[in-house]
């Protein structure tokens, strides 16, 4: 078993944080937490990172690097994050199985924290 991660992304979200944090001097990758707010209760904040914080978690793959707040590691456990374009808009996506209701919109989500005790196991066995 391999080093534990909360939450994986794909090629396309890979790419995208790459293309980022190319485009931006001192950028060392996206850090990716929750805020209450919505009409579901929950929203994914996405910010620039320059100066990682020690307590986050630290997702990398094929050169792109992002970073899970602490307070947000319960519900994203499992989550996997892509890019998405469409007509309407382009950002990331967050596939989620603590999910348990979304809005129409597609902006906001309610969240059930993952099991803390699956979590501490998962970290344990990482």
């Amino acid at each position: 078993m391999g080093r534990f991660v909360v939450m994986s992304m794909t090629e396309t979200a890979a790419d995208r944080v790459r293309e980022i944090v190319a485009a931006r001097d001192g950028a060392r990758g996206i850090r990716v937490g929750i805020k209450k707010g919505g009409c579901a209760g929950m929203e994914y904040t996405v910010d620039l990172v320059t100066e990682p914080n020690p307590k986050d978690d630290h997702i990398e793959a094929d050169g792109a690097h992002v970073y899970v707040a602490p307070e947000a590691a319960l519900f994203l456990l499992g989550t996997q994050m892509d890019y998405e374009v469409t007509k309407l808009r382009s950002g990331f996506t967050f596939h989620n199985p603590n999910q348990s209701s979304a809005c129409g919109c597609g902006e906001s989500v309610e969240l059930k924290p993952a099991d803390l005790k699956a979590l501490a196991e998962a970290r344990a066995g990482a």
